[in-house]
C-alpha cells in the first residue's frame, strides 16, 4: 500500500495554486474540510496581493516605483513595513560583500538576454559599466523618518531576490494566526513549511536535479524549515558549450558560472530566498564557508561537474 500522507478519516490535504507576484505560488493547508481551507488560503492570498502592491516595480503607484522614481532627487518616506525589509535586504548585502543586492534593479538589461538567441558575452568593461548603479552602500536610510533615500539618479531597487520568501513567510503567519497547524507555502520553489503531513510524518522536500528539473536528486525533511534554491537549469545562455547562469555577479556585470544550482534551508524562507543567489555568486568555497559561520541555515552546492557540497549541518537522503 502507498502511503499517501491521507489518513482515512480525519484532517486532509488541501492545495490551490495560481499565479501571484508574477510567479507560481502554492498553498497547501491541512484542515478537516474543503470550506475552511478555501477560507483559509483565500486569507493568505490577500496577504501576499497586499505585498505584492507593495513591492512590485510593475506599477507606478508602489512605493518602490516612488523610491526609484525620485533616485537622486529626494527621500521617500515608506510603511515600516517596507523599510524594514530594506534594512534586512542592506544587512544581508554587507554579510554577502554585496554579493546580494536589492539595487540591480539599475542593470542595463540590454546586454543580457537570456535565451537561444545570446551568443556571446559583452566585452568585460561593458559588462562592468553596465552595473555601475548596483551599490547597496548607496541606499540611505532614516529611521527616524521614515524614508528611503537612493543617492543616484538611475539606481533603482527590486525584491525579485528576497520578495517571494517574505511574501511566504507572511502568508505562513497569516495561515497560522488563523489557527492552521500544518501547511506549506511555495512561492516558485521558494517555500516553507510547517506542523506535518495529515498522516503526522515530517513534510518530505525533493531537490531538483540540475539536469533533469522534473527529477529529485535528494530528498530532506524539513517541517518548520524553508528552502529555495537557485540554479541555471530554467534560465540561461548557452555560449561555446558552456552554460552561463542568469545570475549576474554586481562586482563584474558578467553570469556566474561554475556552480548548477544552490539550495539554502533555514526557519526562514525569506533568509533562505536572499542567501541562496549570492552563494552562487560566491562560489562553492567562500559561499560554505559563509553559511558554515551562520547558526541555523544550511546549504547544499551542486558544481558544475555534478559534485555535491554540503554545509557541516545538513544530512541529505539520496
Amino acid at each position: 500500500m502507498i502511503d499517501t500522507g491521507y489518513p482515512a478519516n480525519g484532517p486532509q490535504l488541501h492545495r490551490q495554486v495560481l499565479k501571484l507576484m508574477g510567479n507560481r505560488f502554492e498553498f497547501s493547508v491541512v484542515c478537516d474540510n474543503k470550506e475552511e481551507a478555501t477560507a483559509h488560503i483565500q486569507a493568505a492570498i490577500a496577504e501576499v496581493s497586499r505585498i505584492e502592491k507593495l513591492l512590485t516595480t510593475f506599477s507606478d503607484d508602489s512605493q518602490t516605483s516612488e523610491i526609484n522614481r525620485l533616485a537622486g532627487i529626494r527621500p521617500v518616506k515608506v510603511d515600516r513595513e517596507v523599510f524594514d525589509l530594506i534594512r534586512r535586504s542592506l544587512k544581508i548585502s554587507s554579510l554577502t560583500q554585496g554579493a546580494f543586492d536589492i539595487t540591480y534593479g539599475g542593470i542595463d538589461k540590454s546586454l543580457w538576454n537570456f535565451d537561444v538567441n545570446m551568443k556571446a558575452l559583452p566585452e568585460p568593461l561593458l559588462a562592468k559599466k553596465s552595473v555601475r548603479l548596483i551599490n547597496y552602500r548607496n541606499v540611505v536610510l532614516d529611521a527616524e523618518e521614515g524614508t528611503v533615500f537612493l543617492k543616484e539618479a538611475g539606481m533603482r531597487i527590486g525584491f525579485g531576490g528576497i520578495g517571494k520568501g517574505y511574501a511566504a513567510d507572511r502568508a505562513k503567519m497569516m495561515l497560522q494566526s488563523r489557527g492552521v497547524t500544518s501547511g506549506i507555502v511555495n512561492a516558485a520553489g521558494d517555500l516553507i513549511t510547517w506542523g506535518t503531513q495529515p498522516n503526522g510524518k515530517p513534510w518530505t522536500i525533493a531537490i531538483a536535479d540540475p539536469d533533469h528539473s522534473g527529477m529529485p536528486f535528494s530528498t530532506l525533511n524539513i517541517s518548520n524549515m524553508a528552502i529555495a534554491t537557485s540554479g541555471n537549469y530554467e534560465k540561461y545562455a548557452l555560449i561555446d558549450g558552456r552554460k552561463y547562469s542568469h545570475t549576474i555577479d554586481p562586482s563584474t556585470g558578467l553570469p556566474v558560472t561554475g556552480i548548477k544550482s544552490v539550495s539554502i534551508i533555514c526557519p526562514s524562507a525569506e533568509l533562505a530566498d536572499a542567501m541562496a543567489t549570492p552563494v552562487m555568486v560566491m562560489g562553492v568555497k567562500i559561499g560554505l564557508d559563509l553559511i558554515n559561520q551562520l547558526q541555523h541555515i544550511a546549504c547544499v552546492i551542486i558544481n558544475e561537474n555534478d559534485h555535491i557540497f554540503c554545509s557541516n549541518n545538513i544530512n541529505i537522503k539520496n
